[in-house]
């Protein structure tokens, strides 16, 4: 009943409020993953003359762009094909980051709301989404809880650990959550007696999904594991993972602590989310509302199967248009079609980069996320690295951008402190550039702070990536 409830009325009802057309828009997803190849590039370059055309009207930095380009007719007549798009350069994260004010636009249906990410390569970027963006994500995560057998309305679990969300914590955001069936759990602080109060809340919920950062999930299945324990789950069907690879081995322990299948879920904080895994192992891509390109170091497209890095206009991101925008991420499409009859495109292999964990000295293990959140909301700081060397000991590399101040320094210890404990001692250090990895790979949280040796076997090399 309350299933059906959450469903039919509570979050609805919420995303009405909130100005998202969030079922709206999973209701077209249900019948446009139907359509053809054909189709579907359609609805994509529709969406595309749309996205461009506002980028035209309140976007100058792009605006200028398109017009150097040659597009402004093409777009202004709605004509513009997905080829005409590679006229147009690609954009950097530094581009995003540095022509903030000449990309967002402010007066977008239901406001621009700002949000902030460290990237992949350590690099913050603030930037700006809005309404229509927040329900596309939203739409496209329900269309795969279904694929899945777990319908809206649904209980799920988070195992989730972003700042704003926790913060948010309270009387009021829980007595929210329990209305639409959804629970948090905080991933940035499992300790060993947390980690068995997860389990413990997780058989009396019951949820019918789980979702969360992959290593988190990992960790847990590992505890679980190492305790001898397989959590009581009978309405479980599926564990959905995101925010960072997912390692086989990560897949088949998690699969078998909690007896379902596993899920990969594929995105970035500034793009969106573009793919998800189906039943039957594929990678669908989320085309309704993005496009990619897949590059060489070129520029040039490659064939699928070959890998290249992945460019992305997020065709519902007006409030700060993503136009053919470097992610940074390798990636390499199938040739092969969707499975069971869908249009979608398939992504055949996607090479993220890894985080680690980080140690207090009490015990405590946490998602190496907890300190990314404290650099990256830091104006000035222009890329960053963490390097754990004892639970007590932190070096942390930074790269002072132009607003940088010298109170900027003594933030940073601060929250670094408020999260690994008071007796954290840090050297911070300011640098020029941060070198990459000799993997070639930028990892912004490095811990040299072996983990319990119950939980080793089980997760990824401290060293690997």
């Amino acid at each position: 009943m309350w299933s059906w409830l959450a469903h039919h009325l509570f979050h609805p009802l919420q995303e009405r409020l909130m100005g998202r057309p969030t079922w709206q828009m999973f209701r077209e997803l249900e019948a446009s993953q139907w359509w053809s190849p054909a189709e579907l590039a359609e609805l994509q370059r529709v969406r595309l003359n749309r996205l461009l055309r506002q980028a035209l009207t309140y976007s100058p930095w792009h605006a200028a762009r398109i017009h150097e380009s040659g597009l402004a007719g093409l777009i202004a007549a709605g004509e513009l094909g997905l080829d005409d798009l590679r006229r147009l350069p690609l954009m950097t994260k530094s581009d995003a980051r540095v022509n903030v004010e000449d990309l967002v636009w402010r007066g977008v249906p239901g406001g621009a709301h700002s949000y902030n990410t460290g990237g992949s390569s350590g690099e913050p970027l603030v930037f700006y989404y809005g309404r229509e963006r927040q329900a596309a994500d939203a739409a496209a995560r329900l269309r795969a809880r279904r694929w899945w057998g777990v319908q809206p309305g649904e209980k799920e679990l988070y195992l989730w650990g972003a700042p704003t969300e926790l913060s948010r914590l309270d009387r009021a955001k829980r007595w929210r959550d329990s209305l639409v069936n959804h629970r948090i759990l905080n991933a940035f602080a499992m300790s060993v007696p947390r980690m068995d109060a997860y389990l413990d809340a997780m058989e009396r919920w019951a949820p019918r999904s789980i979702y969360g950062y992959a290593s988190s999930l990992a960790l847990l299945a590992a505890h679980a594991r190492a305790q001898g324990r397989r959590p009581r789950l009978p309405e479980l069907k599926v564990v959905c993972t995101t925010g960072e690879p997912l390692y086989p081995h990560q897949r088949e322990l998690i699969g078998a602590v909690f007896g379902v299948p596993v899920a990969n879920e594929y995105g970035c904080r500034d793009g969106g989310l573009i793919a998800h895994e189906a039943p039957g192992g594929q990678m669908l891509m989320v085309s309704e509302f993005n496009l990619v390109e897949v590059l060489d170091p070129a520029g040039n497209a490659v064939t699928p199967g070959t890998p290249g890095e992945l460019v992305l206009t997020g065709l519902c991101s007006a409030a700060q248009p993503f136009i053919r925008y470097r992610t940074g991420d390798i990636v390499t499409l199938s040739a092969e079609p969707a499975l069971h009859g869908r249009g979608l495109p398939v992504m055949a292999e996607i090479a993220g980069r890894s985080t680690d964990y980080v140690v207090r000295a009490d015990g405590t293990i946490m998602h190496a996320l907890a300190l990314i959140y404290v650099l990256r909301a830091i104006p000035g700081v222009s890329a960053f690295k963490c390097i754990q060397h004892t639970p007590t000991y932190m070096e942390v590399q930074v790269v002072p951008g132009p607003r940088w101040t010298a109170a900027d320094g003594t933030v940073i210890e601060a929250g670094l402190r408020e999260r690994l404990g008071e007796t954290l001692q840090i050297a911070l250090e300011l640098r020029e550039e941060i070198p990459a990895e000799a993997s070639g790979k930028h990892r912004y949280v490095v811990s040299h702070v072996a983990l319990p040796e119950s939980l080793q076997a089980f997760l990824p090399s401290q060293t690997a990536g």
